[in-house]
Parts: C-alpha cells; structure tokens; sequence
C-alpha cells in the first residue's frame, strides 16, 4: 500500500533532446525516502570538430553519487552503446545492482574483457518476457523488435499506477532473429490500465512503418549473389540479425565469410555462445582474405559510421594490413549515418570511388532499415496500451515535438520534459515538480571530466589561434638576467609582407618589458600581464587574430 506522501518519480539525466547517452531514473516512495531505479547508462560519441580530444561522452551522474545508497539496481533494456555504452566507466563510481538479459550481459561482460584494468561488474540475468522485483519495483520485460537481440520494454506496477518505458522498439513481423514485439503482452497492460508511456521518438518525424528486416535480407541476397567480384559490407557491429543475413546471402552465392574489425569478432562470438547465430556457417579471420578467390568472398567490416580506426577507413585509405579493395568490387553500407557522422562516412565512401570500389548505400536500394518506430508503429503502440500520459524521449526535439503532436491527436496527454526535470508520475497527472543536476561528462583518454572545466574550451581556443609561450628570467632588481625564450605554436611563420613572426613576437617581449617602469619590472604579475598583452596586440596586428600566450617568469 502508498503512504499518503508516497510518489512515483522519474528524470532522465540524458537521451532527452539528443540522441544517445540514455539514462533515466524512477524514484518511488517518500521524497524524503526514495528509493530509485536507474534504466540504462549510455553513452554519446563525440564530434572532433566540437570536442578536440575527447573521445566519449556520458551523462552526469552526480546526482546518483550522492543517492547511491538509495539505488536499488540498474536494468539494461539492451546492448546499444548509447544504453549500456558507459557501464565501464560510471559503474564503478555506484557499485549498485546490475539486472540484463543474457546476450547483453554477456557483450557486457566480453567489452569489459577487452579493457585493460576494467572493474569486474556483477549482473543478475533476466530472463526474457520475465517479471521481478528489484527492491521496491515490481518490473516485467516485454520483448521488442529492435536491432540488437533481446532489446526490452519494461513495465513498471507501482500502487499509483502502471509505466511503460519503451526502450528502442520496432514492429517488424518478421525479424530475421528473435521474436516480433509482444503485442499480446502489449494489449494486455492496456486492458490492465497504463498509467504513462515514455517512449521512443527517434523517427516520430516519418510516415508510415519501418521496413522489415526480412526486406533487408532480400535486398542484400541479391546484390551479393550477383557481384562479380569482391563484396565488402559495414553495418553496425551488435546488429546480429544484418549478420546472419550477410551470411546466409554469403552461403547462397558459394562465398566464404571474413571478419575484419575486434568489434564485429567480439559480437559474433557472444551471439555464438547465445545461440543467435545457431547452424550459420563459421567464420574466417582477416589473414586469409588475400588467399580467397575474388568471387569466393564477403568481407563483414567495421566502420559503417566512417570511424577513423575502424577497418573500412583504413582499408579505403589503403592502410590494412590484411586487407584491400580493387577496381570491380564492391562495398555494401548497410547502415544509415547516424547525425553528425556524414563527412566521415563521405570520406570513407570517397576513397573507395577513387580506388575504382561501387559503394551501395540505402540512397539507391534496401540496405538497411531503422530498428525505430515510424508514425503508424507508434499509433499501434498507443493504441495497444492506451496511455493517459505521453511522455516522448530518445530524440532531439523535433522528433519529441512530432512523438507529442501525433499522442495528442490519439487522445492521450502528453508532457514534454529536457534533461535533468523531475517529473511527479503520479498520483495525479504528471507534472514537472523539480529538477536534478544533469549535465555531461567527458572522457579524454582514461580521465573523466566535466563538461565544464576549461579542458575543452582551452583546446578550441588553442585550434583557433595557436600559442605563444614566452619565459624571461630576472632578478630582484627586475633587470633581464637572459635573452626572453619565445616559441611559437600553430601560428604562420610569416606576415603578409614576409616578416617573421617570430622576430614579431620577440620584439614585443622586449619592447613591452623595457617600456614598464622599474617598481613594475620586479613584480613577476605585472610583468605576466604586460608581456601577454603586448605580444598578443603584435601578432594580432599582422595576423588578425589574438594567439593564445603563455609567460613563464622566472626570478633568479
């Protein structure tokens, strides 16, 4: 039974006006009192043109740090790095719980294996379709079509009411691998009574329904079996169902299947041990891909997303070690970009072109399709569990703004929230009631960071105008003791009417100096700011922009 204070609470701390870096957490019982349920621990890919340096980005967790003793788990509604992609490195600061279906506990597990020095992480398996208690919440798994293996709904029973939180869904009927989204399971928490829907928007902007995979499968049949020569395919590493389809298509046209990227080995070999890719013939390594027969092979790559250090970007730079691609063949993309990613994969696409390679995207045939709902899929959902509340996430704010604009015209009320809002569930209609820290983290190299410390800010600036590092050495009478050492970093040699650069800014050191008056000289401060001033003002002046400057004074 709910006390009369009790409440049912929820926040995301990130994938609410983005995509990716998914975290949201349900509070239940007294504020006083609360107990919180953390649902997945995402992560966001950084833009290197945004955040130099930086290589991931997790949500904010501070917040949690503090409540950790109030956390009774973190569920994993699947093995998608932007839902479970930041476990390695925020787990470790909770130690809480951690509650997964098998496949994704064990590509977990096999992630965690391929870091150095990663903390051991306990996980409680769940079984698909089951239902359980983690502390205070009573939780059932729907299973829906997505493109991972075993990617979950959750139904929340509280006494206020039921929650669906939907994850990443599609309805595809025919899945290629594992079952289609439990409708039956769906339409009976509608005749139960669903209090609130948080549900994914990501393609709440597009009409009509999501191709299925099987279309997918068709697609990639044909344009293997008809190759004339090599075929090389990219897709996302953890989409097992594009795999077996790539394999089955392989086993049609007679040709021997090659894994070429640690991301794509590592998910294969946990959706062997599953069970996912049951009777698919085995696999070969990369070493023996030059020995095959052009017409005798596929090549399953890393790198859909034109990462740098992933297989299809080295091999279009012909960089691989084991493997390379020739006039005649072909490169199959069966992914989409994902937003942000586009002049990478250009990149990627056009030195493939330049070495003679065909490249097939989703432009001209179907090569992939989104493991997201599109409108009319959305309409079914809600109107299988007829919520009263809409709450949209997982999207930016176009696809939440669409996700609200088509619950509304169902019936439904809606509520649009951002990151960090505390949103009263119930009793009562939802409401945002308060907010909690949200933010980001950085991780740059094995160091987390927070967005906002000058790290970031420092390097932008840093990319823009270069930097003068200057360092003088005085004595207690502030008299020059040697001739200033300057250096100039990322900053053109020469002005546009060839003078040095260098002279410039050394000029300016000893120039700015000697004009200071003697009380001045001997205050290291005053000779700091005057000298960093000055050479700043020299080069602007030929350059137009103020260069970064460091001074280092010495007293001797």
């Amino acid at each position: 039974m709910a006390g009369p204070q009790d409440e049912l609470v929820f926040a995301p701390l990130g994938g609410v006006g983005e995509i990716g870096m998914n975290l949201a957490i349900y509070g239940l019982g007294d504020p006083r009192r609360r107990s919180w349920l953390i649902v997945d621990v995402g992560v966001s890919f950084a833009q290197e043109e945004n955040l130099p340096g930086i290589d991931l980005v997790f949500p904010d967790i501070r917040y949690l740090i503090e409540e950790r003793r109030n956390i009774a788990g973190i569920v994993l509604t699947h093995a998608h790095e932007d839902h479970y992609g930041a476990m390695l490195d925020l787990w470790p600061k909770l130690k809480v719980p951690v509650y997964a279906t098998p496949f994704t506990a064990a590509l977990l597990e096999a992630k965690r294996q391929g870091e150095y020095g990663v903390e051991d992480i306990p996980v409680t398996e769940m079984e698909l379709g089951s239902r359980l208690n983690i502390g205070p919440f009573d939780i059932e798994l729907v299973s829906v079509a997505h493109s991972i293996p075993e990617s979950n709904a959750l139904i929340l029973r509280t006494p206020h009411g039921n929650v669906l939180h939907t994850g990443d869904w599609k309805l595809d009927p025919t899945p290629v691998l594992g079952p289609p989204t439990d409708e039956v399971k769906l339409r009976a928490l509608g005749a139960e009574g669903c209090h609130v829907l948080i549900g994914d928007s990501t393609n709440a902007v597009r009409e009509g329904r999501s191709p299925s995979e099987a279309d997918v499968a068709r697609t990639l049949t044909e344009l293997i079996v008809k190759a004339p020569r090599r075929v090389a395919v990219t897709t996302f590493a953890s989409n097992v169902a594009r795999i077996k389809a790539v394999a089955d298509a392989a086993r049609k046209a007679e040709r021997e299947i090659v894994v070429v990227g640690r991301a794509m080995e590592r998910v294969i070999g946990v959706a062997r041990e599953t069970g996912y890719l049951k009777g698919v013939q085995p696999f070969h390594g990369m070493d023996i891909f030059g020995h095959l027969p052009p017409d005798k092979v596929v090549a399953l790559c890393t790198g859909s997303q034109g990462e740098a250090r992933a297989a299809l970007a080295r091999i279009a730079q012909d960089e691989h070690p084991e493997v390379a691609l020739s006039k005649g063949d072909r490169v199959i993309f069966s992914s989409r970009p994902i937003p942000g990613n586009e002049k990478s994969i250009g990149k990627v696409i056009n030195g493939l072109i330049d070495q003679g390679v065909e490249v097939i995207t989703d432009r001209t045939h179907l090569v992939h399709v989104s493991g997201h709902p599109r409108q009319a899929e959305l309409e079914d959902m809600i109107g299988w569990v007829k919520p009263r509340t809409v709450i949209p996430v997982h999207g930016e704010s176009l696809h939440l703004s669409e996700h609200a604009a088509l619950a509304r015209r169902l019936g439904a009320r809606t509520l649009m929230i951002r990151n960090g809002d505390l949103v009263r569930l119930a009793p009562g209609d939802p409401s945002v009631i308060d907010e909690v820290p949200a933010g980001r983290l950085y991780k740059d190299g094995a160091l987390l960071v927070q967005a906002e410390a000058s790290t970031v800010a420092d390097r932008k600036r840093l990319s823009f105008a270069g930097m003068v590092s200057v360092a003088l050495v005085i004595n207690d009478k502030g008299q020059l003791l040697a001739d200033p050492e300057v250096e100039l970093i990322g900053i053109p040699e020469k002005t546009a009417d060839g003078a040095s650069m260098d002279d410039i800014a050394y000029n300016a050191v000893v120039e700015t100096f000697d004009t200071l008056p003697k009380p001045r000289r001997r205050d290291p401060d005053s000779v700091d700011e005057a000298i960093r001033r000055g050479v700043r003002a020299a080069v602007a002046q030929h350059w137009r922009k103020k260069p970064n400057v460091i001074v280092h004074v010495l007293i001797a």
